[in-house]
């Protein structure tokens, strides 16, 4: 009687603990959604919609759903980075602790909106300076602030992989492809990145890549009406070409 009754409340706390694991992750995602909604314009200056963030912590998974970042002023698209799902692996025990540690993030097919000039200004190097200026004032001050008043430290995260796959760039009525990019190890060792800080850091691999890719297009359409017109424009793209090359080192050095 006491085997079966022990068995019994044994089984009852095994649901207990599956059921508030599965309310608390519907819960979470709900914070999670909200704070990359709050924090995310706070570090890039741009709006940022998300349609929803599903967390599992029986699995340790997330799905990130309708992932919008908006375009600065001044540009004409709604938006300059679209997300239909992004698939997240999470150590469950760091989520509430002061580092989360993510083991796998997988973008699949973002399409970026690029506007401006691949040689100078565009809409996607305004946001990376945005960016950048978060990174060096530590992050956005309002969410810090917040933080420590809690008597807390600001949350910092550990990637051990970032894949973004499958990448479209919409570029003066064409679409062009981009190749993989992958990031490792972001974070990992001592307290981590913060927000910023990695924000940074995927944002510099993935706009580096768009604009060797739209500058290329740039330069073959080039060749292609310098056949027609002359030499003087292939000139002119030369030099358009060799400011690319200062540009990108310049924003990796960022």
């Amino acid at each position: 009687m006491i085997r079966k009754l022990f068995f019994g409340v044994v089984i009852v706390l095994a649901v207990l603990i599956v059921v508030a694991a599965i309310v608390g992750g519907f819960f979470l995602g709900t914070i999670v959604k909200a704070g990359m909604e709050t924090a995310g314009p706070k570090i890039t200056q741009v709006s940022i919609k998300v349609d929803a963030v599903d967390l599992s912590l029986l699995t340790g998974s997330a799905k990130v759903k309708g992932l919008v970042v908006g375009n600065p002023e001044g540009y004409k698209a709604p938006q300059a980075i679209s997300v239909g799902s992004a698939d997240v692996g999470v150590n469950p025990f760091s989520v509430l602790s002061d580092k989360i540690v993510i083991r796998s993030v997988r973008v699949e097919a973002p399409e970026i909106t690029f506007e401006g000039n691949p040689y100078s200004g565009n809409n996607l190097s305004t946001i990376m300076n945005n960016v950048n200026a978060a990174t060096k004032s530590g992050g956005p001050a309002a969410t810090n602030a917040t933080a420590r008043a809690a008597g807390k430290p600001v949350k910092k995260f550990e990637v051990d992989d970032f894949l973004i796959t499958g990448a479209k760039v919409n570029f003066n009525g064409a679409t062009l492809p981009l190749p993989d990019i992958r990031l490792t190890d972001l974070g990992k060792g001592g307290d981590g990145i913060t927000a910023a800080d990695l924000t940074r850091r995927v944002l510099d691999a993935l706009i580096t890549a768009t604009i060797k890719v739209v500058a290329g297009a740039a330069t073959d359409a080039g060749k292609n009406a310098g056949q027609v017109v002359g030499k003087d424009l292939g000139k002119s793209l030369g030099t358009g070409m060799t400011n690319v090359t200062r540009g990108l080192g310049g924003l990796l050095k960022k």
